[in-house]
Order: C-alpha cells, then sequence, then structure tokens
C-alpha cells in the first residue's frame, strides 16, 4: 500500500470516528477524482457536483464499513460517487420517462398553435417536416432533443440498439435539415 493509500485508510478511519477535520482533509485530496467520475456519468457540471455533494454524504455515514483488505479508498469512494451519479441519472430518467407519455399530444399541440411573439412559418415549416418522418424516429428526435434523452434510454424505450440510435437520430436530423432548407449532410 502507497503513502497515499495508507493516508487515507487513515482518514476513512478518522471520518468514521466522526473526525470533520478529517473528512476536510479527505474531501481536499479525493474530490477531484470523484467529481471526474461523476461527471463523466452524469455530463453536467453542476449535476456531478450535487452527486459529489451526495457521495460525500455517504462517505461520512459509512466510513466505518471500509475494509481496506477488499478495496483501495480512492476505489471504494469513486464506486460511492458512480453510484450516487448513477440514482441521479435513474431519477431523471424516471421523471422524463413519466413526462414523456404524453410527448407526442404536448408536440402536436405546440406544433399546431405557435407561441406568440414566433415566427409562424418557421413553426409551420417545422411542424410539417416533422410529420414527414415515421412516428417512431420522430419520438426519438423529440425525447432526444426536446427533453434531454441518451442514446441508451432511448435504446431502452424503443428496444433497438444504442449504434442504431445513433444512425436513426442522424439520419433523422438529415431528413430535417433537407426539409427546412438545408444543404444535405
Amino acid at each position: 500500500m502507497t503513502d497515499s493509500q495508507e493516508g487515507l485508510v487513515d482518514g476513512l478511519a478518522r471520518v468514521a470516528a466522526g473526525d470533520r477535520e478529517a473528512f476536510r482533509l479527505l474531501y481536499e485530496r479525493t474530490a477531484p477524482k470523484l467529481l471526474a467520475s461523476a461527471r463523466r456519468i452524469l455530463g453536467s457540471g453542476s449535476a456531478a457536483e450535487d452527486a459529489v455533494q451526495e457521495a460525500y454524504v455517504r462517505i461520512w455515514r459509512h466510513a466505518g464499513n471500509f475494509d481496506p483488505t477488499i478495496a483501495s479508498p480512492i476505489a471504494w469512494m469513486t464506486t460511492i460517487a458512480r453510484h450516487a451519479a448513477i440514482d441521479m441519472v435513474r431519477s431523471g430518467a424516471e421523471k422524463v420517462s413519466a413526462a414523456s407519455a404524453t410527448f407526442d399530444t404536448e408536440l402536436a399541440e405546440r406544433l399546431a398553435a405557435p407561441p406568440a411573439g414566433s415566427d409562424p412559418l418557421a413553426t409551420s415549416r417545422l411542424s410539417a417536416c416533422l410529420g414527414t418522418l415515421e412516428a417512431e424516429r420522430r419520438g426519438m428526435l423529440v425525447l432526444a432533443y426536446c427533453y434531454g434523452w441518451s442514446r441508451e434510454e432511448l435504446s431502452d424505450r424503443f428496444g433497438k440498439p444504442v449504434a442504431t440510435v445513433k444512425t436513426i437520430l442522424r439520419r433523422s436530423l438529415a431528413v430535417l435539415k433537407e426539409c427546412l432548407g438545408g444543404h444535405g449532410r
């Protein structure tokens, strides 16, 4: 075990005993790594910060459960941060999934009557162009670009491989671009 790892093991033991100063030092030494791990999962810096905050609450509460014979301190803490980030993804996906049950109706309502002050021609053209896509492709585009669904979430929802979802999105965007007067790919 390296000196750095021994320092973290000692820090976790002190945190388990309720030592706030040890917790502060542990945070200073490990937060960048945990933040990077959460950011890879969540994409957003602010969401990653929230996940890391939750991770450190869990670390504070469960430091006594850490066993250096099973994992290194940083691996244990990174796993906690990853789980906190994944929990955030799942809770967000559940919210989006519940909202998406009515997305076709909401989209139709939004596209049928443009918002006040908007360019009605642009909205009606977009509506017409979206109408040229089959329902599944239109649904994928709306969930991806209006609701922020990931390719993985779309893959689960539509029962297609992630690579296929990526291709469908790319081709559908190309169709929309062409329909709206863009220049192909």
